[in-house]
């Protein structure tokens, strides 16, 4: 097998200073570290890789967990495979390391000549293909073998090596851990692939974590991390799991069956829901909200789409579990039979680069993976590349947004288990969403609306109280990011499952936008909000937009009868990629068929309706 054969297969698996004047509502002396039990909004990283994840060191990566907490401080790094120096113009709140499970942390210590386990040919083999791929070849074969068969190579997956390598972990994390200032959060991945389908998971603890990390060489069936799981929440330790890149599970993140089994039964809807009470929304492999061929009266769909290991043209009927839009209707379909929704999850945004940074700035973008994409040549090549189409496909990071009483790990576990969180393209909009029954049509004019927004109603991530005869409000607000565009809309996706035959329905409503524009009379439609960005240039103006946006809204269409779940899209007037960004910097054309421009984005939790049985 070639050896670019072997990196695309590899790929399958890889792949602020202080905002100044932006304080949110709600958010009174956020800099202070003291608790605000009207919480404040705390911007972070839940996925991303350093040297020790297997792969990621098979790519030329020696960026070290202490490297990844400076740079997400603000720190100036080195990029590890290049040099070349690199600095976070706005600091993260908190952020989760999560390496894979499998061979976590081992590959890195081949290049440690102090180390017993660099005394093999395997050894300096991948260490010969951190700067020669064609000499790492073979070894890097036999180690996509091992994950592939789920047959580790016994002397560098012993429980001895899991261990010391975690522990390693825990004690940096530590390390960095200042609460009130900056949280570190205990993570890992489970890497499960079985039959090409990505089922992996990002585990989480709280403030104490479990003696080693569980792999897809354990098993790599979801109901058997959950058994873990649970098994370790019997033991006192706090812990949960994200999946993620449903858009590359072959349907079956969001399926109506159990994970290559048969229809779902109550207990397995039961577990998941616990288990899993968050999904990531959207990272470097493209978003997993929606697809165009799945919503096609949705203008604003075809957002980073990473088409190349989805296969195409995707079919409704079969292809409807890998997007979170779908899985919201489909988890209520099953609720209605089987007493729970394994699929009520809230939303996250995550990295997922395998370089040891949190690349969510476009115009500081340098690429996620090694040697793969780490100068604009590469990342800009139209020719097939390595992750199986062109490295210009891929996306920035996005990140994840929680409102918590305070930047400690118990608030950031607390708001991550109620769910009111959010994600984002990797921009730092403020968002707040609620919903209620009786909230004022002027609820977010006035001066304490978060507090009587949470005396009357319930944050994004939570279920409505159950009344009969009223349909619900929703009362939305958002703020810019101040080193992004300004904002063009804020638009209210509701979803529910068609009740004769359960296929997802939804309808998206724009309820507040800028530049006092007008819908279409005859389709709803509103208009662009236009196109500052000059692609010569790489820059745009805000002349367009607005800094802030808010509406109270009132569903129009409300069936008692029916399950809905509510959730928000906050779009931003359009802004150069990070393509165009190193297109002009360096030169080079950007490959046919890569959008110049983005709407940058966030996506809020859902607020949940259930009707009364």
């Amino acid at each position: 097998m070639q050896f670019a054969t072997l990196l695309r297969i590899a790929f399958v698996l890889v792949i602020i200073p202080a905002l100044a004047g932006a304080r949110s509502a709600g958010e009174p002396d956020r800099e202070s570290g003291k608790p605000n039990p009207l919480k404040n909004v705390y911007f972070g990283e839940e996925h991303m890789h350093t040297r020790n994840s297997f792969d990621a060191f098979t790519i030329g990566v020696n960026m070290t967990w202490d490297d990844a907490y400076r740079y997400a401080r603000g720190e100036e790094i080195k990029l590890s495979t290049t040099g070349e120096r690199m600095k976070k113009r706005t600091p993260y709140d908190f952020v989760a390391i999560t390496d894979h499970a499998e061979y976590f942390g081992v590959l890195k210590e081949f290049g440690n000549p102090n180390s017993p386990l660099a005394d093999s040919d395997f050894a300096r083999g991948i260490v010969a293909g951190q700067t020669d791929p064609k000499a790492g070849g073979p070894f890097f074969k036999q180690l996509l073998a091992s994950l592939f068969a789920n047959e580790p190579i016994p002397e560098y997956a012993t429980p001895e090596l899991s261990i010391s390598m975690w522990q390693s972990f825990l004690e940096t994390a530590d390390k960095h851990y200042e609460p009130g200032k900056f949280t570190t959060i205990y993570g890992y991945e489970w890497t499960s692939i079985p039959r090409g389908a990505n089922m992996h998971r990002n585990v989480f603890f709280k403030n104490k974590a479990a003696p080693f990390t569980y792999s897809a060489f354990d098993s790599v069936l979801p109901e058997d991390l959950w058994t873990h799981l649970e098994g370790l929440r019997q033991q006192g330790i706090d812990v949960f799991a994200i999946p993620h890149n449903s858009n590359v599970s072959n349907g079956w993140m969001f399926s109506e069956n159990e994970f290559q089994g048969g229809p779902m039964n109550s207990r397995y809807a039961r577990r998941q829901a616990a288990n899993e009470p968050l999904f990531e929304i959207v990272q470097t492999k493209g978003q997993s909200d929606a697809h165009p061929a799945l919503s096609p009266n949705d203008e604003f769909a075809g957002f980073e789409l990473f088409n190349n290991l989805i296969n195409l043209p995707i079919q409704a009927d079969k292809s409807r579990g890998a997007f979170f839009r779908q899985g919201l209707a489909t988890g209520m379909y099953l609720e209605k039979e089987l007493g729970y929704n394994p699929y009520k999850m809230g939303v996250v945004a995550g990295a997922d680069f395998h370089s040891g940074y949190q690349g969510n700035e476009e115009f500081a973008y340098l690429g996620g993976h090694g040697f793969i994409d780490d100068t604009p040549q590469k990342r800009l090549n139209p020719t097939p590349g390595l992750s199986g189409g062109v490295t210009a496909e891929l996306s920035s990071a996005g990140t994840t947004a929680v409102w918590a009483e305070e930047n400690t790990r118990e608030g950031i576990w607390n708001a991550m288990m109620s769910k009111e969180t959010y994600g984002t393209s990797g921009t730092m909009i403020r968002l707040r969403f609620f919903g209620g029954w009786d909230y004022s049509k002027k609820l977010v004019e006035d001066k304490n609306f978060v507090k009587k927004a949470y005396q009357g109603g319930v944050p994004m991530g939570q279920d409505l109280p159950k009344k009969d005869g009223k349909a619900p409000t929703f009362a939305v607000w958002a703020l810019k990011d101040p080193e992004s565009g300004n904002l063009d809309r804020i638009q209210i996706v509701k979803v529910w499952a068609n009740p004769a035959n359960g296929l997802p329905m939804e309808k998206i409503h724009d309820v507040a936008w800028s530049d006092d524009r007008v819908p279409d009379p005859n389709t709803g439609k509103l208009p662009p909000v236009g196109n500052t960005v000059d692609v010569k240039t790489a820059k745009y103006t805000n002349d367009i937009g607005d800094t802030q946006l808010s509406a109270v809204w009132t569903d129009p269409d409300f069936d008692p009868e029916l399950r809905a779940a509510y959730y928000v899209r906050v779009l931003e007037i359009p802004t150069p990629r990070w393509s165009t960004y190193d297109s002009v910097k360096n030169n080079l054309p950007v490959p046919e068929g890569i959008p110049l421009t983005l709407q940058e984005r966030a996506w809020s939790s859902p607020i949940w309706y259930t009707p009364a049985e």
